[in-house]
């Protein structure tokens, strides 16, 4: 099975989702009902401190995944066979507690709110049975002359 990264962008070069980037994160996010999940593994350089997650690599998980959240929900939205292009226009974590580094991740996320062009996702960042950090953003469809409208 695919990720929604792997089957609509795989030549993207995005920190965060990019396939093609060797030195980023490379999320895979799948769709399991009503929500999108990512599982992913942390490396040594992603770390703050000893054995914890730096806070923006927990910030650009979040907003990745909840970034194609939102655009899988357009593309269903508008049945077409290819999502829109979408970039965050408003993003907001809160940090709960350290972020273990050696264990599995996982990231969900779900639409709260949606229109034409512009979704709100919410979604969690989870480590060990208990969700470390939280997120809500604000998802936009740019429209032609975007510097982003053509990279998926």
């Amino acid at each position: 099975m695919q990720s929604l990264q792997e089957k609509y962008w795989p030549q993207g070069s995005c920190f965060g989702c990019g396939p093609a980037n060797k030195k980023g994160l490379r999320i895979q996010s799948f769709v399991e009902g009503e929500e999108i999940v990512t599982r992913w593994r942390a490396e040594p350089e992603h770390e703050a401190f000893p054995g914890v997650l730096n806070g923006g690599i927990i910030g650009s998980l979040l907003d990745c995944h909840c970034n194609w959240t939102a655009t899988d929900h357009l593309m269903k939205k508008r049945g077409a066979d290819h999502p829109p292009c979408t970039v965050t226009a408003e993003y907001s974590i809160k940090l709960l507690r350290p972020t273990p580094m050696d264990q599995e991740i996982i990231l969900k996320s779900k639409v709260v709110e949606a229109t034409d062009d512009r979704v709100t996702v919410t979604g969690t960042l989870e480590a060990g049975g208990k969700i470390c950090a939280t997120c809500r953003g604000v998802f936009v469809a740019v429209k032609p002359g975007h510097p982003a409208y053509h990279r998926w």
